[in-house]
């Protein structure tokens, strides 16, 4: 078995906002963390709850552990790990309540493990929830969501709010995290940066569709945008543009290949794609 999830073809219609996700199809490897990227509105919270059964989808399939998840797999759910963008936890609980109550959740909650997080993260244990700030709320939620032993782990913005100590703190984690081949991550963000530093893939989405899924190979040493004038723009191969955006007295070209590009085009300036500029390009540039 290769893959530790796999969404096949999923959609999800909501006829009051008009959104639809539409035929999303990606996959999971095992050991590996995958960056899920998208703009505000794209698709990737309601995919999340897709995955995890919460939302119930009109057409496709999601398996988890080569397995479709269903309403009473207990088995599966204990075997993930979810942090929410949103508020994790009722504000009135303390540390110690959240423990107990996690403890009663999931066989395999391990207390120490979570006193151990709460002691690295250097979060206040008397205090009550709702006094934390946000970014001592997601190390709380991202401590909970490892002290179960879980395979998989589901994160939705979960770096948000994190000053950047804190979040290169975090990445730490979950670095150490896959270290295990059968554990992988799925973590959507905005902070593209964080995703640069861990993800094996990354995969694009916007207005519900799936634009691709890229390896960080590729995008390191692959993908490449290119920095053309008009006349050079005109000039080249449409085979070779994947996707391009007219600025100011230039157009940015993204390619597949930039050391095909640079051999081919000799006086172009050829530059390394980010995950926030391919982003750009792929969804408000324009497709040959």
């Amino acid at each position: 078995m290769e893959n530790i999830l796999e969404v096949q073809q999923v959609s999800k219609t909501f006829p009051k906002s008009n959104f639809t996700l539409d035929k999303l199809s990606f996959a999971l490897p095992y050991g590996a963390i995958m960056g899920f990227v998208g703009e505000n509105g794209a698709g990737k919270t309601t995919t999340i709850g897709c995955i995890l059964n919460t939302i119930h989808k009109d057409i496709g399939n999601v398996k988890l552990f080569g397995k479709e998840m269903l309403d009473g797999d207990t088995d599966i759910r204990e075997r993930i790990g979810v942090v929410y963008d949103t508020d994790n936890f009722p504000g009135f609980w303390t540390v110690k309540q959240l423990s107990r109550v996690m403890a009663g959740l999931y066989k395999n909650w391990d207390h120490a493990l979570f006193q151990k997080y709460i002691e690295n993260f250097h979060l206040p244990a008397t205090q009550k929830i709702k006094h934390y700030s946000r970014g001592m709320s997601m190390q709380l939620a991202i401590a909970a969501a490892l002290s179960h032993h879980p395979k998989l782990l589901i994160l939705d913005e979960a770096t948000s709010g994190l000053d950047p100590v804190m979040r290169d703190e975090i990445l730490d984690v979950f670095l150490e995290f896959v270290q295990e081949e059968d554990h992988s991550i799925l973590l959507s963000s905005h902070i593209t940066s964080d995703l640069e530093k861990v993800a094996d893939y990354i995969t694009f989405i916007h207005n519900g569709r799936l634009i691709t899924t890229v390896s960080k190979n590729d995008l390191a040493y692959h993908y490449a945008v290119m920095r053309c004038k008009e006349s050079q723009f005109l000039a080249l191969d449409p085979c070779d543009i994947l996707a391009c955006r007219k600025r100011d007295f230039q157009i940015d070209v993204l390619v597949a290949d930039g050391k095909k590009a640079e051999r081919k085009y000799k006086d172009v300036v050829i530059d390394h794609v980010s995950v926030d500029e391919m982003m750009l390009l792929l969804v408000k540039g324009e497709r040959i």
